[in-house]
């Protein structure tokens, strides 16, 4: 029983870690990164999908994304889809190839970014501590049930806590190397 309770709540922390991580991934910085585009939409086929499902992205170079569509009827989808995003980028169109140079951040953008991380890291602690609290309710249940003691309980709660602090290190860990990652010029 607590062996499952364990494996679940740890499960579910490490889902929040992972997609808080994910959300950091998609804040632009001053370098390109192929992830900045993950939120892109595209209206292609009469529908909406996302960008890496009619293109591909890649970085070849420090301050240059690069879009290479599959079907080079979607070039114009693929290029709204960008200027939608409002990422703050301007696409120019080579045939199928769309290049994204990516402009330098000053710094009140930096410090725009960096609060946005920040909050974003915010919802990924909440997320942890949302999960703490679900386990506490098992706990507290399977006790109420009598299949663990008083003092399982107690040993079950603090072995939660100490989930949980270790993962919101490894949130707070990644916000920091972000945080660097967005103030370095």
């Amino acid at each position: 029983m607590l062996d499952q309770i364990y494996k679940d709540t740890k499960d579910r922390m490490q889902k929040s870690v992972e997609a808080t991580s994910r959300e950091l991934d998609t804040v632009r910085t001053g370098k390109a990164s192929v992830h900045i585009l993950d939120t892109v939409k595209v209206e292609a086929y009469g529908t909406s999908m996302p960008l890496n499902q009619v293109a591909t992205v890649t970085a070849p170079e420090a301050r240059l994304l690069v879009v290479q569509a599959f079907d080079k009827t979607t070039v114009g989808d693929i290029v709204k889809g960008i200027q939608k995003a409002d990422l703050g980028f301007n696409p120019s169109v080579e045939g199928q190839v769309i290049r994204l140079p990516v402009p330098a951040l000053n710094e009140e953008r930096r410090l725009e970014l960096v609060k946005h991380c920040k909050t974003l890291a915010e919802e990924g602690r909440v997320a942890v501590r949302n999960v703490r609290r679900d386990a506490n309710d098992q706990l507290k249940k399977a006790q109420k049930d009598k299949t663990i003691s008083e003092d399982q309980e107690a040993d079950g709660h603090d072995k939660v806590q100490e989930f949980t602090n270790d993962f919101i290190k490894q949130i707070d860990a990644i916000l920091e190397a972000k945080e660097k990652d967005v103030m370095e010029v």
